[in-house]
């Protein structure tokens, strides 16, 4: 059984529009009366966040001063994953035909995010993204989780999954950070760095996944090629 595990802001979803949202609101929340501020496009903005640069760092470019900064970073964590602003998702391009296409060829599907339960129910609910991911195929964090950091709590989600799910006989991950990487690499399954997400390739690189790619699509078109092929040769 081939096996496909895919994170879900990034392959699955546009987030930054979201991000871009919350970081207009955060400047606008910190800055003083009649201060004057530059506030970046969203290309900027992205392109920013995608290249790992701090939140104080952005909130200095955008005119605060240091301890201002410090302010604005702590408001945006507090922020960015408050229901108001998860509207602002969007689906990635491509992404349900890709989620369709696997869905077709039988391969068994799970998704993987540092997300709540009530966070993926409501994006499930919004884009009706639930008939892909059967309740025991979604791994996410409970709503009372503590978390640490992504890059050390992904990778006991995956510990679990595999403890949790059937033996597959060839299982991928597909993600678009760091912490994705990371679990699949500490949990001896096969890596594609997406960027379409919030890491751009040149942060993919330095984690040294299986393979970068575009998109979700690409990713799913590189897993099930050697599938494909079986068939053909059946």
């Amino acid at each position: 059984m081939l096996r496909l595990i895919t994170d879900f802001d990034g392959p699955i979803m546009d987030v930054s529009e979201r991000y871009y949202r919350v970081y207009q609101f955060c400047l606008e929340e910190i800055r003083r009366p009649g201060q004057k501020v530059q506030e970046l496009s969203k290309a900027e903005f992205w392109q920013m966040k995608r290249q790992r640069v701090p939140e104080t760092q952005i909130g200095m470019i955008s005119g605060l001063d240091e301890l201002q900064a410090q302010e604005f970073s702590s408001l945006r964590r507090k922020t960015v994953h408050t229901e108001p602003y998860f509207r602002y998702d969007r689906l990635a391009v491509g992404a349900v035909d890709a989620l369709l296409k696997i869905q077709q060829a039988g391969i068994d599907l799970a998704v993987m995010t540092m997300r709540r339960v009530w966070e993926l129910d409501y994006a499930f609910k919004q884009y009706d993204l639930g008939k892909f991911f059967p309740e025991n195929r979604c791994y996410c964090l409970s709503n009372d989780y503590v978390k640490t950091r992504d890059i050390d709590d992904k990778p006991l989600l995956m510990a679990r999954a595999l403890k949790e799910l059937p033996t597959a006989t060839d299982t991928w991950m597909v993600g678009d950070t760091e912490a994705d990487i990371t679990a699949a690499k500490k949990n001896g399954i096969k890596a594609i760095g997406v960027e379409s997400g919030i890491r751009d390739r040149a942060q993919l690189k330095l984690y040294q996944p299986d393979f970068i790619v575009k998109d979700f699509s690409v990713a799913v078109d590189l897993v099930l090629e050697p599938a494909l092929q079986l068939t053909r040769t059946w």
